[in-house]
């Protein structure tokens, strides 16, 4: 039987007397993959914040794993199994790729605070970095400083540093933003690939990327859930197709080929 992996209970969150998260239940299940979709301003982001600890709720929870993380700092989020992505990239420009997914496995290794270490001399760090070079298909950029990478390749050494430090649910906010229709196949595929065997809770407004990627769909409007189902369901939902979808579900119709 699958056990829940994040839990979201009569989760809310105000910014003065404005309500932007209004009661939110939402429940993912280990290894399962959900994109969250809604119309601009409708609480997407504000959501990841309460999940990874950027923000505190007004009131309500947030479970992982069976334990209450609202209210902890992102840094304690982290350490108990939750990595997420940013829409801006977020990575070190002016080191290696290497030396980038190095950073990212110290902390999950053991490797805390130390100041007399080689890191040249962390066969078990280095191992894992090249692991993960060849996962995010980024063995020939080994050596490339960050800042050098293409838009595509700066947004895949991004998730190897999410998955670096082996959380296992991993937060992704819009991480095809910006990429050519060929770049946004083959990232899809990159994530599947990096995330299998995890559960994945990702920010998309990509249709073709939701449909050929996601188990589940929670459709957040005006900072509520209005529909969570599978893909078909959601996209046959009504009250989805008027408050979000619209004129793009025929073109939602084309979204099984990004699966393949």
């Amino acid at each position: 039987m699958s056990t829940l992996a994040l839990s979201l209970k009569d989760l809310r969150k105000s910014f003065g007397k404005t309500e932007i998260i209004r009661g939110v239940n939402l429940d993912v299940y280990s290894g399962e993959r959900v994109a969250v979709i809604g119309p601009n301003g409708a609480g997407k982001s504000t959501l990841f914040n309460l999940i990874s600890g950027r923000f505190a709720p007004t009131s309500g929870s947030v479970e992982l794993n069976g334990q209450r993380i609202d209210g902890k700092k992102p840094y304690e989020i982290n350490r108990m199994g939750l990595s997420r992505s940013f829409q801006i990239t977020n990575i070190f420009p002016k080191l290696s790729v290497f030396e980038n997914l190095r950073c990212g496995v110290l902390w999950s290794l053991g490797y805390k605070y130390s100041f007399w270490k080689f890191l040249a001399d962390l066969d078990d760090a280095n191992d894992r970095a090249e692991e993960l070079l060849e996962m995010i298909k980024l063995d020939k950029k080994r050596d490339t400083l960050a800042m050098n990478l293409t838009y595509a390749e700066q947004r895949a050494l991004e998730i190897g540093v999410t998955i670096a430090g082996g959380s296992n649910v991993i937060l992704l906010d819009e991480p095809t933003a910006g990429m050519s229709k060929s770049e946004t196949t083959r990232f899809v595929h990159l994530i599947k690939d990096v995330t299998q065997g995890k559960t994945l809770l990702t920010v998309e407004h990509d249709m073709g990327v939701v449909f050929g990627l996601a188990d589940k769909i929670a459709v957040v409007v005006y900072g509520e859930v209005i529909a969570y189902d599978e893909p078909e369901a959601v996209r046959a939902n009504a009250k989805v197709q008027e408050a979000y979808l619209g004129s793009h579900v025929a073109d939602a119709q084309g979204a099984q080929a990004v699966a393949h």
